[in-house]
């Protein structure tokens, strides 16, 4: 019996490396030299060892590294707001969403950019998703269908964009941040 969980386990790790290196190579090169070989030549398994965890090859591990993106989103996201109402809590997790866009730039575009197959403002939408859209929601403290706060990811998502491409005054995200957390606060 205890063999079987010695192999489970070693899955799971198995599995892990092929995420963590998937998401290490897009991070230094981006996701279009994110493919097979090179992930079985980082890792040092075969090919076909990296379809038996990903059946569905590197759009799936694109998703399932994107969803844990939207995880620690989350959790990033709920951590900046402990305590805070109205306009602080709106700034704080406008700084903290802006701050995982800049510094995981690969991984945002895995989340937001690349087609991942996931369930965007649905009802049924993956748990990751949900819990990052709530801790948005949150922030707003509002209680409407979710509008202000798609409203706000996306503002979010603009200057995030925007800011990676140098469109923006990088000195004046304050100021953003504040007319942003002044629109939104109720």
């Amino acid at each position: 019996m205890a063999r079987a969980g010695t192999r489970a386990q070693r899955m799971i790790e198995r599995r892990q490396q092929i995420l963590d290196t998937a998401r290490a190579i897009a991070e230094t090169d981006g996701w279009t030299a994110v493919t097979s070989r090179r992930l079985a030549d980082a890792i040092g398994y075969t090919q076909p060892v990296l379809y038996g965890h990903f059946p569905g090859g590197k759009t799936e591990i694109m998703r399932t590294v994107a969803l844990a993106g939207f995880t620690e989103l989350a959790v990033a996201t709920q951590a900046a707001m402990a305590g805070k109402t109205g306009p602080q809590a709106i700034t704080a997790v406008a700084e903290v969403y802006l701050d995982f866009a800049a510094a995981h730039p690969s991984l945002y575009e895995a989340m937001f950019q690349l087609p991942i197959d996931a369930r965007f403002a649905q009802d049924d939408a993956e748990t990751e998703l949900r819990s990052a859209f709530n801790a948005l929601d949150a922030a707003l403290g509002t209680d409407d269908d979710g509008t202000a706060t798609e409203l706000l990811w996306s503002a979010l998502h603009g200057i995030s964009l925007l800011e990676r491409a140098g469109r923006m005054r990088q000195g004046h995200r304050p100021n953003r941040i504040a007319e942003l957390a002044t629109r939104f606060a109720h």
